[in-house]
């Protein structure tokens, strides 16, 4: 049985929690209400039309508007198709807290892989943690025109964009003269690299994506 002193620390626990809780929701009205308003606005729509439209009060236009009452899904959907919006569209801005990478030109983490002692820089513009499916941008430069060209295989795809000088790219049994402006789109299990290097320095971006 819990002593007196454990349920006061279970009661403290459920009021933060509650407090937790309401502040979110408020700021989810909060959010709803900007995106009502804005699209209302934009639309061209005063507050009776937009109450004409989908069925609700005027007072309850005002109330979403100033967040002051919590929106059921069925009010969301009428709002939705009154202001002709997709319904997620009135939850922009309500998950703003989201990992993002900035790298100024020329810096990157350099990576070691075959070929980088051969005149082969692997650079990483960006990488975010904890996700699994995210894209991993990488500027490659080829500044040797050495006899070594190593071929990668891994899961998922790969987008190849073309920046200066001119090589000849080869997947499983194609091959592909690129150039500046030139992009390959390819999938990432099949053998693939540079196969020939016609005009160095030569620099292109990898992003490959599981």
């Amino acid at each position: 049985m819990a002593t007196m002193t454990e349920q006061a620390g279970d009661r403290a626990e459920d009021q933060q929690a509650g407090a937790a809780a309401d502040q979110a929701t408020g700021k989810l009205e909060q959010v709803i209400a900007a995106q009502v308003r804005h699209y209302r606005t934009a639309a061209g729509l005063s507050s009776a039309e937009l109450a004409a439209r989908t069925g609700l009060s005027k007072a309850m236009i005002s109330r979403v508007e100033t967040a002051t009452t919590s929106c059921s899904l069925t009010t969301l959907q009428r709002l939705a198709d009154g202001l002709k919006v997709p319904v997620t569209a009135l939850f922009r801005g309500a998950d703003t807290d989201r990992d993002a990478t900035f790298t100024k030109s020329g810096q990157g983490s350099l990576t070691v892989r075959s070929g980088t002692q051969h005149g082969h820089e692997y650079r990483v513009l960006g990488t975010l943690k904890g996700r699994t499916d995210a894209l991993e941008p990488t500027l490659v430069t080829l500044t040797d025109a050495s006899d070594v060209f190593p071929l990668f295989q891994h899961p998922g795809t790969e987008f190849i964009y073309m920046l200066s000088g001119r090589m000849v790219y080869g997947h499983g049994s194609y091959e592909y003269a690129m150039e500046a402006g030139d992009s390959l789109l390819l999938d990432g299990e099949g053998p693939h690299g540079p196969l020939e290097l016609l005009d160095l320095p030569i620099s292109f971006l990898a992003i490959s994506a599981k």
